[in-house]
């Protein structure tokens, strides 16, 4: 049975090869570069870059959360934004998968 690190691992390695335009990537290096961020200030920063809807970026978001694996969430009160911050074991292995994207083609 593959270890929960390796099905991660496949998962992100997915998501990154279907990363046509570069905004996958660029959320995923975004999160390595701040640490913990909430959807308002990723879709602040993204959409200098990208034009994409808080939406959008928000569905983005949830996806990694909920799907790859690598980012914990956390809400002070009912009344604050959810705060995403990537998973410190997770940082090496979304380093590498960026790394060997750049250097292989992409769609």
């Amino acid at each position: 049975m593959d270890s929960i690190r390796a099905k991660i691992k496949r998962r992100l390695q997915k998501f990154i090869e279907l990363d046509c335009n570069g905004l996958r990537s660029h959320i995923l290096s975004l999160f390595l570069k701040v640490k913990e961020t909430t959807v308002d200030e990723l879709h602040e920063n993204i959409t200098q870059k990208y034009d994409i809807s808080r939406s959008a970026v928000a569905s983005m978001v949830g996806y990694i959360y909920s799907k790859l694996g690598v980012l914990r969430s956390h809400k002070e009160s009912y009344k604050t934004p959810i705060v995403y911050s990537l998973k410190e074991e997770y940082e090496d292995m979304i380093r590498s998968a960026l790394e060997s994207r750049s250097s292989a083609s992409g769609c």
